[in-house]
């Protein structure tokens, strides 16, 4: 039985009152070395998001980090890292990359590492994402959406796999972040037998 990893939440020393960070960090797995991978990665991503929203920035009004655990189970740990930023004008921008590791490995998964080779992934995400945005009436930015990225930002939560776009990629930024649920059963054809949503659809 693969049981959850122990998360906990540490907060970034800082001298400045402006910045607020939480981070996660995985503790006491049996393999040292595959927690220190995954504490690595997300470290590593994390540093880039903070450099890309202004950590350093002597305009800096206002910083705030922190993250889910969107998934924790069956050897997969699934978690969004998010980060605001303020530096002045009319509003802040808010950042959120996702993370899906196998806690068995420490492997990071990519998109397109959950399926198959060779599938067409992207065009049935695509398609669906497309019927969602016209069922849900969401406002685009021109050029309207045709596709997703190969490797398009998601995280994976109960039995779905969530797909999602920053903001201003493909609508206002009114309109806050785009999410998109999609079952795993409407994707069962074309997941990788050896990928994590694998071990996630069998209990769908």
């Amino acid at each position: 039985m693969d049981l959850p990893v122990t998360v906990i939440s540490r907060k970034l020393d800082s001298d400045s009152d402006k910045i607020t960070i939480s981070y996660p960090v995985i503790i006491e797995m049996e393999d040292a070395i595959i927690q220190r991978k995954i504490n690595f990665a997300i470290i590593s991503v994390y540093n880039d998001i903070l450099i890309e929203q202004n950590f350093y920035n002597e305009d800096l009004v206002e910083l705030i980090g922190y993250f889910e655990v969107k998934t924790n189970e069956r050897g997969i740990l699934s978690l969004n890292l998010i980060v605001y930023s303020y530096t002045g004008g009319a509003h802040g921008m808010t950042i959120v990359k996702s993370l899906t590791f196998s806690t068995k490995t420490g492997e990071h998964y990519k998109l397109q590492d959950l399926f198959k080779s060779g599938s067409n992934y992207v065009e049935v995400i695509s398609d669906i994402i497309r019927q969602r945005i016209d069922d849900w009436d969401i406002t685009l930015l021109d050029p309207p959406f045709t596709k997703i990225r190969p490797n398009q930002d998601y995280y994976l939560a109960d039995t779905s796999i969530v797909i999602y776009f920053q903001l201003y990629e493909i609508s206002p930024y009114a309109q806050g972040f785009p999410y998109f649920p999609i079952p795993l059963k409407d994707l069962e054809k074309l997941i990788a037998s050896d990928s994590p949503l694998a071990k996630l659809i069998t209990f769908t």
